[in-house]
């Protein structure tokens, strides 16, 4: 499985910016949880937003309404569109998927992509 991360780069506060991630490889995409996690400069990994097969979606609650997460099936992508960007947002995002094989999860990432907020 490969995901293929697009979109980051340099924005001004207040701007948007809109990310997408394309899954490649042996997997049934619209049976598998996407979603985007990011990592500042000297901090962990965070949850962004994830999406399950059926839709529903999870938000750090810092980011929720500000951040919203899409999925397309046909094109095995997940998408991240990110409004009212403010420069504590800027990190290298990564977008996930889990799959299911045999009851367990497998974890994916892509490669990451910076987003860059400042004036």
């Amino acid at each position: 499985v490969q995901l293929q991360a697009s979109g980051g780069g340099l924005v001004q506060p207040g701007g948007s910016l809109r990310l997408s991630c394309a899954a490649s490889g042996s997997i049934i995409f619209r049976f598998t949880t996407v979603g985007w996690y990011r990592q500042a400069p000297g901090s962990q990994r965070e949850l962004v937003a994830t999406v399950t097969p059926g839709g529903s979606t999870n938000y750090a609650d810092s980011l929720r309404g500000r951040f919203t997460i899409s999925r397309d099936n046909g094109k095995k992508t997940v998408n991240l569109q990110m409004n009212s960007l403010k420069p504590e947002d800027t990190a290298v995002y990564y977008c996930s998927l889990q799959n299911w094989n045999r009851g367990l999860p497998i974890d994916y990432w892509g490669q990451g992509t910076q987003v860059t907020v400042s004036s």
